[in-house]
């Protein structure tokens, strides 16, 4: 299963990190570029 995320504020990184590790493949999108290179 491959899940992605639209929006990496608080609710989507931490709902993208939760399923990543029940080992479901997570790509996170956002406008900004400086949350991306966070991850």
């Amino acid at each position: 299963m491959h899940i992605s995320v639209i929006g990496t504020g608080y609710v989507g990184l931490v709902t993208g990190a939760c399923f990543s590790e029940f080992g479901v493949s997570v790509t996170c999108m956002d406008t900004d570029a400086k949350r991306i290179a966070r991850l």
